[in-house]
């Protein structure tokens, strides 16, 4: 027991250097006189997730690896509730004279200027949001390109996040494959006729052009992707993510528009469970809403997007309640 407090006393401590997610909260404040502090952890190597319970002395960041209800995990039937849109208020305010776009070194991040978000009998007020990349959380299994993390604080100092799927636009479609390709009479090309015959009489056809599942010109099934939301408010804020390419910059963003945000987000409904910070100190008792609806980018605006976070995102945590999966490789390893 005197452990476990240690332990959250030096994680109330290392959050100052450490919890990207909870930026602009009482676990990390924001910097005095607009500084913008770097964060030391990292996403591969010795800094990495598989290292993080060992960052800052040991002590702090313990829950990385002993914790059970720890975040990003694979949003599968079971794994959450599902709240619908009327269970919940939502308001964040728009910014006619843009806010402040960091750069934490691990993320890049937009602050917060007033929002409210209201469920389960709890008042939470609007902090921040940033990115990952990829999608940090999976969706029924599947990565998405990014997650935008909305980030809350109540006056309790709960922690709440909206964790909000990024998805492309589908671009231009590769040109069908000529027929020539695949002389008659090879192995599946007359499958691949005939199940291209029965698409085009369905009216799949179109589909299967747009999320084609393979190389072009080899026999394969669509994936079938989920409708997003082109966000002119995302378009807007990766307009300038070149600007801030340099860890501890920032820049004032152009006016953005956060109601156009909340309308689509409450449009849908949202999966909600109990999980921790997906950054060091990994803090549990966070709540996690994971919206239907997603947002779409154009694919040349990820792209600059990336070329300036580059990867950082926390592989998936195991179910909730169930063990940490390092304490499971420690235990098993101790074993041997």
């Amino acid at each position: 027991m005197a452990f476990v407090l240690r332990a959250v006393f030096a994680a109330s401590v290392a959050a100052r250097a450490l919890a990207s997610c909870a930026y602009g909260t009482h676990l990390f404040p924001r910097a005095e006189e607009g500084a913008v502090e770097i964060n030391t952890f990292g996403y591969a190597g010795t800094v990495g997730p598989l290292n993080w319970a060992s960052l800052d002395g040991g002590e702090a960041n313990v829950l990385c690896a002993t914790g059970t209800r720890q975040s990003p995990i694979d949003m599968v039937d079971g794994s959450f509730q599902m709240v619908p849109a009327s269970d919940l208020r939502l308001e964040i305010a728009d910014m006619p004279e843009g806010t402040e776009f960091e750069n934490l070194g691990t993320t890049v991040e937009v602050v917060g200027r007033g929002g409210s978000l209201e469920v389960a009998g709890k008042t939470y007020e609007f902090q921040q949001f940033h990115f990952h990349l990829p999608s940090e959380h999976l969706d029924n299994g599947t990565s998405v390109a990014l997650e935008m993390h909305m980030v809350w604080e109540s006056p309790e100092k709960d922690v709440a996040v909206i964790g909000v799927f990024v998805d492309l636009d589908a671009g231009q479609a590769p040109p069908p494959a000529k027929r020539s390709v695949v002389p008659h009479g090879r192995p599946g090309h007359s499958l691949r006729r005939g199940l291209r015959r029965r698409q085009e009489a369905s009216g799949e056809a179109a589909a299967v052009e747009e999320g084609f599942g393979g190389v072009q010109g080899f026999l394969t099934m669509p994936i079938v992707r989920p409708a997003a939301t082109p966000s002119s408010l995302l378009e807007t804020v990766f307009s300038q993510v070149e600007e801030i390419a340099t860890p501890g910059s920032s820049v004032k963003t152009a006016p953005l528009v956060m109601s156009e945000l909340v309308n689509t987000l409450l449009q849908g409904s949202f999966q909600s469970y109990s999980g921790s910070l997906t950054t060091p100190p990994c803090s549990e008792g966070v709540l996690w809403l994971i919206p239907t609806q997603k947002l779409q980018i154009r694919t040349a605006t990820f792209e600059k997007v990336r070329s300036v976070i580059g990867f950082n995102a926390r592989y998936p945590q195991n179910t909730p309640g169930e063990p940490n999966l390092l304490d499971i490789a420690a235990t098993r390893a101790a074993r041997r």
